[in-house]
C-alpha cells in the first residue's frame, strides 16, 4: 500500500510538472511579439512621455512672455466736466480732455526684452537637460526589461532541466533503481523550480510595465526589447570624454545662459534707477458766462505738460545692489557646474572600467565551468556515481552563475548610459 500510494504521489507530482508547458509557450510567444529596438523605444519616449510634453510649455510660455516684454507702456485720454456755479451764478460749463504718455527713459525696454529672451534660451537648453535625463533614465528601463527577460529564460531552462531530471528519477525509482527519497526530492525541486520561474514571470511583467508609464503606451501596445544583453568592448579616453561634456552638456550651456540673465538683471536695476518722462496734452471748452457782473464769451485751451519724478528712492541702492550680488552668484555657479560635470564624467568612466573588467572575468571561462559541472554531475548521477544533493549544489552554482553574469552585463550596460549621459553624448545601438 505504501508503494502504491508512493507511485500515485509521484504521477501527480509529474502531472502537475508537466501543466506548466503551456505556460512557458506563451511566455516564449509573448517574448517575442512586439519586439522592439533601443533606438525605436526612445522615439517613443520623446513622442509619447507626459513629463516631457509638459516640459515643452514652458518654452512656450517663456516665447509668449518675449512677446509681452516688447509692449509699449499704453497712454492714457482723460476726460471731465466743470460746473463753476452756473445755476447761481450764472459761470457757466467747462469740458476737457487729455492725453499722457510715459516715456521710459534708461533702455528699460530693452532690457526687459533681453532678459526674456534669455529666459526663452534657457527654458529651451533645460528642456534638452530634461530629456538628457529622461533618456538615460529610459534606456537604464530598457535594458531592466531586458534583464528580466533573460533571467526569466535562465530559470525555465534550470526548470526544464530538473523537470527532466524527475522524469527520469520516476522512472528509475519504478526501476527500483533509485530511493524513493531520491525520487520524491528531485520532484520538489523541480516544483520549487517552477515557483521560480512565476516569480520571475512577474518580475519580467512588472519590469516591461514600467516601459509604459515612461513611454506614455498603454499595457497592450508596449514593446519587448528585440534582443538579449551584450557585453560591450568599448574604448573610451577619460581626458576626451571631459571636453565633450564641457561642449555637449546643455546644463553647463544653461549656467553660461543663467549668467548672461543675471547680467541682463543687472542692467535691467540700473536702467529702472533713472526716471521716466511723463508727457500730456490737453483741451479746455468754457462755456458762456452769463453773470452780469463780468460776462465772459465761450473759450478754449490747450494745455502741454511734462512730468519729471524725483527719485528720492535711488539713495536705497538695495535693489541695484542685489541684482550685482546675483550676478556673481552665477559665475560661481557657472563654475561648480564645470567642476560637477568633471567630476560626473570621472566616476562613470571608472565605474565603466570596473564593471567591463567583471563583464570579461566572466567570459574567460566560468561559465562554461559551471555548465561543466552541473553536467557531469547528471552524468555520474545517472550512473549512480554520485548523489542527488550533488546535482542539486552543482545546479544551484550554475544558475547563481548565469544570474551573476546577466546582472553584470546589466550593470556594464547601465554604466555605459551613464557614462554617455555624464558626457553629453549619445550613440548608444543596443
Amino acid at each position: 500500500m505504501k508503494l502504491f500510494n508512493i507511485r500515485i504521489s509521484g504521477m501527480i507530482c509529474f502531472i502537475f510538472l508537466m501543466s506548466g508547458m503551456p505556460v512557458f509557450a506563451q511566455l516564449d510567444a509573448g517574448a517575442q511579439k512586439n519586439e522592439i529596438s533601443l533606438a525605436a523605444f526612445l522615439e517613443r519616449v520623446k513622442t509619447g512621455n507626459l513629463g516631457y510634453a509638459a516640459e515643452k510649455f514652458n518654452v512656450s510660455i517663456a516665447r509668449a512672455e518675449v512677446l509681452g516684454a516688447k509692449v509699449f507702456p499704453d497712454p492714457e485720454l482723460s476726460f471731465g466736466l466743470e460746473d463753476v456755479g452756473e445755476r447761481r451764478m450764472k459761470m457757466g460749463y467747462a469740458f476737457n480732455s487729455g492725453l499722457s504718455y510715459n516715456v521710459e527713459l534708461g533702455g528699460k525696454r530693452k532690457a526687459r526684452i533681453s532678459i526674456a529672451e534669455r529666459q526663452a534660451e534657457l527654458s529651451e537648453l533645460m528642456l534638452s537637460d530634461y530629456f538628457r535625463n529622461l533618456q538615460a533614465e529610459a534606456a537604464i528601463a530598457f535594458l531592466e526589461v531586458q534583464t528580466q527577460q533573460d533571467l526569466l529564460k535562465v530559470k525555465m531552462s534550470s526548470y526544464e532541466k530538473m523537470k527532466q531530471l524527475s522524469t527520469a528519477d520516476s522512472i528509475r525509482f519504478r526501476l527500483g533503481a533509485i530511493t524513493a527519497v531520491d525520487a520524491r526530492q528531485s520532484r520538489l525541486e523541480a516544483a520549487s523550480q517552477l515557483n521560480e520561474v512565476f516569480q520571475q514571470e512577474a518580475d519580467w511583467r512588472t519590469a516591461l510595465a514600467g516601459l509604459n508609464q515612461i513611454s506614455g503606451t498603454a499595457y497592450d501596445k508596449s514593446g519587448n526589447p528585440a534582443t538579449d544583453l551584450l557585453a560591450f568592448d568599448r574604448e573610451f579616453k577619460l581626458q576626451e570624454l571631459i571636453v565633450s561634456a564641457l561642449n555637449q552638456r546643455a546644463d553647463l550651456q544653461a549656467a553660461i545662459k543663467n549668467r548672461e540673465l543675471s547680467q541682463g538683471m543687472l542692467q535691467l536695476a540700473k536702467a529702472n534707477r533713472l526716471a521716466d518722462l511723463g508727457i500730456s496734452a490737453g483741451v479746455t471748452a468754457s462755456s458762456v458766462v452769463a453773470n452780469s457782473v463780468a460776462p465772459t464769451p465761450s473759450s478754449g485751451s490747450f494745455t502741454l505738460g511734462m512730468t519729471i519724478p524725483l527719485k528720492f528712492s535711488n539713495r536705497n541702492k538695495g535693489a541695484l545692489i542685489s541684482a550685482a550680488y546675483q550676478a556673481d552668484q552665477t559665475v560661481v555657479q557657472y563654475r561648480e557646474t564645470e567642476l560637477q560635470i568633471q567630476t560626473e564624467v570621472t566616476q562613470a568612466y571608472f565605474n565603466y572600467l570596473a564593471t567591463s573588467k567583471q563583464v570579461k572575468q566572466f567570459s574567460s571561462g566560468m561559465l562554461e565551468d559551471a555548465r561543466e559541472v552541473r553536467d557531469g554531475k547528471i552524468y555520474s548521477y545517472k550512473r549512480g556515481e554520485t548523489s542527488l544533493l550533488e546535482v542539486l549544489n552543482a545546479q544551484r552554482t550554475f544558475n547563481e552563475v548565469q544570474q551573476n553574469y546577466l546582472e553584470t552585463l546589466k550593470n556594464n550596460a547601465v554604466a555605459l548610459v551613464g557614462l554617455e549621459k555624464a558626457a553629453g553624448m549619445w550613440d548608444l545601438n543596443l
